[in-house]
């Protein structure tokens, strides 16, 4: 009778690893309370994801309340999370780690994301020191700006290149650097980056730029059919594409508090 070489014979399933985990950036959202008023939050929050459901239905956010005079008790944040779930979007934690948030966050069992400290804070800073970002308007007019672009800005050399199709539920974060993808982005696909944004090819999906707050950052594309674009926060959804912008060669910038779209 022959018998498997110890050696080669292939390791019992049991010793195999039944899943891997691993930590990358995602596309969470950050919803920063300015005030404790639940019936308005959920209002407006309704308002977000009846205006905008591309953006925002089933959209992961994190419940920043960091910046409110006092944290509020258990049960009223608890309160919050479900008035944020019945309006159309999925409250994943709370942002901002404090000791007093940490402990809050245990008692509901949900994750803290200090991670968003960096978005809107100076580094040394208290909360109720902190910069306040610009807020994000709603979605623009459909209709293409009519200002002129500005001199566009120099890409950064050290950009993550990106050579394969972006496919729908698929995301590519370029950290601290500019992202070049040199093929499309499909629908439902998102591509973000903290510099620029250069895609030659389809842009369907979404892109975000300037994700860490670079009002600076640029979206280019060769062939304009976005879902939305994104820059430092401030966006412009597409149900529909104006028609001088659909398939066209296209790029987005800010000016000011304006996100604008011209044909390259």
């Amino acid at each position: 009778m022959r018998h498997a070489d110890p050696m080669t014979a292939a390791p019992p399933a049991s010793l195999e690893p039944v899943a891997e985990i691993k930590f990358g950036q995602v596309g969470i959202a950050n919803l920063k309370l300015k005030r404790l008023d639940p019936d308005a939050l959920a209002a407006e929050l309704t308002d977000k994801v009846v205006g905008a459901p591309k953006l925002f239905q089933r959209a992961p956010v994190v419940l920043d309340l960091s910046h409110l005079p006092a944290l509020p008790d258990i049960e009223t944040v608890r309160d919050l999370l479900a008035r944020i779930r019945a309006a159309g979007l999925l409250p994943v934690g709370l942002s901002y780690g404090t000791s007093e948030n940490e402990a809050l966050a245990q008692a509901l069992g949900v994750p803290v994301f200090a991670k968003f400290r960096a978005a809107y804070e100076r580094a040394g800073e208290a909360p109720a020191e902190a910069a306040t970002p610009r807020d994000t308007p709603p979605p623009a007019s459909r209709s293409a700006p009519r200002a002129d672009a500005p001199a566009a800005t120099p890409a950064n050399a050290a950009g993550l290149l990106h050579d394969k199709p972006v496919r729908s539920g698929q995301q590519v974060y370029a950290r601290g650097r500019d992202l070049i993808v040199n093929s499309l982005v499909g629908n439902g696909a998102e591509v973000i980056a903290d510099g620029s944004i250069h895609v030659y090819g389809a842009l369907r999906g979404r892109a975000l730029a300037g994700a860490q707050g670079d009002a600076g950052a640029r979206i280019y594309c060769q062939e304009f059919h976005a879902e939305l674009v994104s820059i430092a926060g401030h966006y412009r959804v597409f149900e529909d594409i104006p028609p001088d912008l659909r398939g066209q060669r296209v790029q987005a910038w800010l000016d000011g508090d304006k996100l604008l779209l011209k044909k390259l």
